[in-house]
């Protein structure tokens, strides 16, 4: 055995293909999530590996592990649009007490502690593309800040931690990412387009669709997060596929990919939605010799046979 890891959040879609990554690399590993957003379903293959445990815990009230710890990845959080709208208060505190209370455990154990942050610290940017130096443009009152400020405070508090107690933080900015395991009705763009081609739906473009998103495929992202990881860098790293295009053009790239028929139709676009989303990768290149391998076209292939299989059509 390597080590052990905690993983906040590992029931989650990025949490579990952490968890898997990091048994494959050797670690035993230390699943907790209240299971607010997170599933069962995507933990059930670790069952009976004797190096993976599950707590169900809120990570905000008290956070207690027994024993050394190598590394305590921070990614309890909900992350879609629909979810932290829906538990908004829940989103504000795991990214303020929960990681005060992860950078504590860091912090005893002398581990590395690893934050998922987000591209949503740069709002509906006014920079494109987003560079780790630009501070982005967020409505702090708007109904997207209660996840876009509390990632805000979760980096100024990992930086904190870092500067004033010497716990070794890292912090990675995740782009839009898909793959198996994400939730269908989660309200991103990736599974509502898809679960909507396949079951012959309308799908639903807000705005004229001219607003832009980059989408990295999980393997890719997990790669990078691993690398980060390792390294010593402490300042925020952009984790995400620079490969752009208009959210119209993705929906057409869903119906060629899946034959559908199905129509495209127009709703209002919501407020502070980001018109455009493309990370500057070139700190990730330079320094963890890191760029996605996996082109939009085999990711979604993967993410359409699993939505295939886990879906009513």
């Amino acid at each position: 055995m390597n080590g052990r890891c905690v993983v906040t959040g590992g029931a989650g879609f990025l949490g579990s293909h952490l968890c898997d990554r990091l048994l494959n690399e050797g670690y035993e590993v230390i699943c907790i999530d209240n299971l607010l957003t997170g599933s069962m379903r995507n933990i059930e293959q670790f069952e009976g590996n004797e190096r993976f445990s599950f707590i169900r815990q809120d990570v905000t009230t008290y956070l207690s592990i027994e024993g050394p710890l190598d590394f305590v990845f921070h990614f309890a959080s909900p992350a879609s649009p629909i979810d932290y709208i829906m538990f908004p208060i829940q989103t504000l505190k795991v990214g303020a007490l929960g990681v005060h209370k992860t950078l504590g455990l860091a912090k005893a154990k002398n581990a590395v502690h690893v934050l998922a942050s987000t591209s949503e610290v740069y709002g509906d940017p006014l920079v494109h593309p987003q560079k780790e130096d630009y501070w982005g443009n967020v409505n702090p009152i708007g109904p997207r800040g209660v996840y876009d400020e509390a990632k805000r405070f979760a980096e100024a508090m990992a930086m904190a931690y870092y500067r004033y107690h010497r716990v070794k933080s890292r912090i990675v900015r995740i782009f839009n990412t898909y793959g198996p395991r994400m939730r269908a009705r989660d309200g991103r763009v990736v599974p509502a387009f898809i679960c909507q081609a396949l079951k012959e739906e309308p799908i639903t473009v807000f705005g004229d669709g001219s607003q832009t998103r980059s989408f990295c495929y999980v393997s890719d992202l997990v790669e990078g997060i691993w690398r980060l990881a390792k390294s010593n860098i402490s300042t925020p790293v952009n984790i995400g596929n620079p490969y752009e295009l208009t959210v119209r053009e993705f929906a057409d790239v869903i119906l060629s990919l899946t034959g559908s028929s199905s129509e495209i139709v127009h709703e209002a676009l919501p407020k502070d939605d980001p018109k455009v989303r493309k990370p500057d990768i070139t700190k990730a290149k330079a320094e963890l010799g890191w760029e996605p391998v996996v082109s939009l076209e085999e990711g979604l292939r993967q993410a359409i046979k699993y939505f295939k299989e886990t879906i009513d059509i």
